[in-house]
Formats: structure tokens, sequence, C-alpha cells
């Protein structure tokens, strides 16, 4: 169940791109503090590919990602990354340490593989979220309703209409 909300999630994502210009994808909006569409799906798909990078040696670490701009720049690019993701997700659970830096000080806990996928969907429901507020300037891109919005509120929302 769980791969299958990613890859809805993602699936989501790849919708949008395929309705978005590069340069609309790229430009800077006031409403996310300056930062774009782009940006902020670079985000939501790097740390995606941090949690693949780092499964084989059970580290990892997010702020180690590659920022990549063509990934915030390039729709096609984009939506490249989000299909190697998805072709990559059904991996062994196992124990994963988690490693950051707060405050000038390394911190390690213990995490596994599908607790960080869960952190990675709400984290990427997060910037969905975000990214809607920047759609909606745009009259010719539709999005699913429920595009940015948690599974569990989506959830919660049928049962009230019951």
């Amino acid at each position: 169940m769980l791969i299958k909300s990613i890859n809805y999630s993602l699936d989501e994502l790849t919708n949008l791109l395929n309705q978005i210009s590069d340069s609309a994808y790229s430009k800077s909006c006031e409403a996310l503090s300056n930062s774009s569409i782009g940006e902020h799906t670079r985000h939501i798909l790097e740390m995606f590919q941090c949690l693949e990078n780092g499964y084989d040696s059970g580290a990892l670490n997010y702020d180690n990602r590659e920022r990549n701009k063509q990934i915030q720049t390039e729709t096609e690019f984009a939506k490249e990354c989000i299909l190697n993701i998805k072709n990559n997700l059904r991996k062994e659970n196992k124990i994963i340490y988690l490693e950051q830096m707060i405050d000038g000080l390394t911190f390690r806990i213990q995490s596994n593989y599908y607790r960080e996928l869960l952190y990675n969907l709400e984290h990427c429901i997060h910037h969905q979220a975000l990214i809607k507020v920047a759609v909606l300037q745009y009259e010719n891109i539709l999005l699913d309703d429920n595009f940015g919005v948690a599974r569990s509120t989506i959830e919660y929302k049928k049962q009230c209409v019951q």
C-alpha cells in the first residue's frame, strides 16, 4: 500500500510536469518565497534519491543531496528522475541509520527503509501542497483536487461525507 501511495503522488507530479512549460516550471513565485515549482519538485525527488543512494550502505543523510539544477529547470529530465525513483522503490525493509547535523552536532539515529519511504511520501505531499499554491496562477493547469492533500485527510473527508 505504501508503494502504491508513493507511485500515486509521483504520478500526480508527472501529470503536472506534462502540463507546464519549462519556463513556467522554473519561474520564481512570490507566494513560495521566490522559489519555483521546479525547486520544490527537485527537493522532493532528491529526497527519494538520497534514500535510494543510501540503501546499500545503510547510511542516509538527506543534507547531502546533489541539488541538481537540471531537475528544477527541465520537466522532461524531472520526469525521467520520477520514473527512475518509481522503478527502484521495491526493496526489502532493513535498518538504515539516519545522519543529520543540527547546531554543529552530528546525530545518528536508527530508522528503517519503510519508515523513510513513509517520511518521503509525507514530505512529497507537503511540497505538493506548496506547489499547488504556485500552480493557481496558471489557468491552463489542471490538478486533482487531492493534489497535496495527505492520504489520511482524504480518508477522513470520505468518512465525513457518509
